[in-house]
């Protein structure tokens, strides 16, 4: 007996185990996937690829035909400025060069008879004219003689000139004997060599490249391809970096120089070029290398950055009624309506399913009475108005790029609000002196001596960017409740975007999705029955994103 109250004590306690952990497993036992609130920097780029090539690259050709003779350089050589790298064989043109020469001195010798008829021809004329005087010659005779002298003097022009042409001629076969022996026009380094000790070239349609010169591999640039979406946002001057094949863990730096005019189109995709300077000191970079570059837009240092994938994440009625939480109106009404800061990496949505609306960007944004209090001046805590230490320098700067009008009308409401607005105004003089000035060096005369140049390549033109803004929406996760949060954001470098304002702090945590919903759906279609093993089963995944 003992033995088998025993047994029954032990099914028992193995039974009650197992209907305890079956009870459990099949409960709402949701957990939030957190994220943090950090502090760093943020860097909003733009992609592209590109050919990295010489600054300066010479293509050195022939003017004349004929056969390579003696080739002075090969690949990779360093030449000099005037230094012979070639040389075509010059039997042809130096027997040209001796006809024209002959043809040359036939002709002076022609003109020197002439020079002898003209003068027995005047000396005629001299003597006809003194006997017509003492009416000893007829006039007929007189006439003769005349236009025996005028003749003569056309005849001595016409040999004179043919001595011209004979010595243009013998310039010009001198010139293309010259043209067999071809030099290098820069200091450089030899990257291609086009033709070989023998080979014939041609010059009759155009010159052929015999070889391309390198003028300073120390200094390179890429020609990149910027795509139409994202060439408005480039501008020169801005930082560039960039990886090559050949140093897959070393990044190289440059800068844009020039966002150039001519579109590329190919295969209906529509690309304008961008030009990058590019030191090369240790020569590492190469012609020809293909350059995955990232242009830094802008970049902001030691702001507040909120994860994409909090701002993507929305919260659906299945993950409420898990929490035992009514679904908030933000969830049941505004699904989606959250904004992406411009750039934001697209991604899953929340378990809705629902998409995020695209960025909205307020050009320029109108900022509230509480960021431009005291006009950007620090609270007693030793914050800024909005939150970070560049916050204010921000604020001047959204409140330049507004438009006269739209200035106005914000000082306006703030004075109403007894906001001091002295800094902005200040900034508002200087946009106006600066528009003043735009327009006279534009409609205006030429400026004087000691002015300003006027632009002469459009690069010069170029507008600044405009501050870029966007309103999001994330969910903190605090005592099983779930919370909307309001936010306003600023650049986004597709992974974190920079947090201006709203209720969340450094170190606080936001939710990215929920783990656990699988189990919870798979345990209620088994209870209900409706299960079937032959149906797929619609289901969650395990982070609560979109399906």
């Amino acid at each position: 007996m003992k033995r088998g109250v025993i047994v029954l004590l032990i099914v028992a306690a193995i039974g009650a185990g197992a209907g305890a952990y079956y009870i459990r497993r099949g409960g709402p036992d949701v957990q939030a996937v957190p994220a943090a609130i950090t502090r760093g920097d943020i860097v909003d780029t733009v992609g592209a690829t590109g050919t990295l090539q010489a600054v300066t690259t010479v293509q050195v050709g022939s003017q004349v035909s004929g056969n390579i003779s003696w080739l002075g350089a090969d690949f990779n050589s360093i030449v000099k400025k005037g230094q012979v790298i070639a040389k075509l064989e010059p039997s042809l043109f130096d027997a040209q060069v001796q006809q024209a020469k002959a043809s040359l001195f036939r002709s002076q010798a022609d003109v020197e008879r002439n020079k002898v008829a003209l003068t027995d021809a005047q000396q005629k004329f001299t003597r006809a004219s003194e006997l017509a005087a003492r009416k000893l010659l007829p006039q007929s005779d007189l006439d003769a003689a005349k236009i025996a002298v005028d003749s003569a003097e056309a005849v001595l022009k016409s040999s004179q000139a043919t001595v011209d042409q004979a010595q243009a001629t013998l310039n010009q076969s001198q010139v293309n004997l010259q043209y067999t022996i071809i030099t290098a026009p820069i200091d450089g380094i030899v990257t291609q060599r086009s033709v070989d000790v023998g080979q014939t070239v041609a010059a009759s349609l155009q010159s052929p490249t015999l070889f391309v010169l390198a003028a300073d591999l120390t200094k390179m640039q890429v020609n990149a391809n910027i795509d139409e979406a994202d060439v408005g946002r480039i501008r020169p001057g801005q930082h560039v970096t960039f990886r090559v094949d050949a140093y897959p863990t070393e990044m190289f730096e440059g800068t844009v120089t020039q966002i150039r005019l001519q579109p590329v189109v190919i295969q209906n995709v529509t690309t304008y070029g961008t030009v990058i300077d590019v030191p090369n000191e240790q020569l590492k970079l190469k012609p020809g290398m293909t350059a995955n570059v990232k242009v830094e837009i802008v970049k902001r240092s030691d702001v507040l950055r909120v994860p994409n994938a909090a701002l993507r994440f929305r919260p659906n009625a299945d993950i409420f009624a898990a929490l035992g939480q009514e679904m908030p109106p933000e969830a049941q009404f505004g699904r989606g309506s959250g904004t992406r800061a411009r750039g934001a990496a697209p991604g899953g949505n929340g378990g809705s399913g629902a998409s995020p609306a695209a960025p909205t960007k307020e050009a320029p944004a109108q900022p509230s009475a509480d960021e431009f209090r005291n006009g950007g001046r620090e609270r007693a805590d030793g914050t800024a108005a909005g939150g970070a230490s560049d916050d204010r320098r921000g604020r001047l700067e959204r409140f330049r790029s507004m438009s006269p009008g739209e200035q106005k009308q914000f000082l306006a409401r703030m004075k109403e609000r007894g906001v001091d607005t002295s800094a902005f105004e200040a900034v508002g003089k200087e946009g106006d002196k600066g528009t003043k000035g735009s327009a006279t060096a534009a409609s205006g005369p030429r400026p004087k001596s000691g002015a300003a140049a006027p632009a002469t390549t459009i690069d010069a033109l170029f507008g600044p960017l405009q501050f870029v803004e966007s309103r999001g929406r994330a969910w903190v996760f605090a005592n099983r409740q779930l919370k909307p949060v309001s936010l306003r954001l600023g650049i986004t470098d597709g992974t974190n975007t920079e947090l201006l304002s709203g209720e969340l702090q450094e170190g606080m945590e936001v939710v990215t999705g929920f783990t656990g919903l699988n189990t919870t759906r798979a345990g209620a279609g088994q209870a209900g029955g409706a299960g079937n093993p032959l149906m797929p089963q619609r289901g969650f995944p395990p982070a609560g994103r979109g399906r």
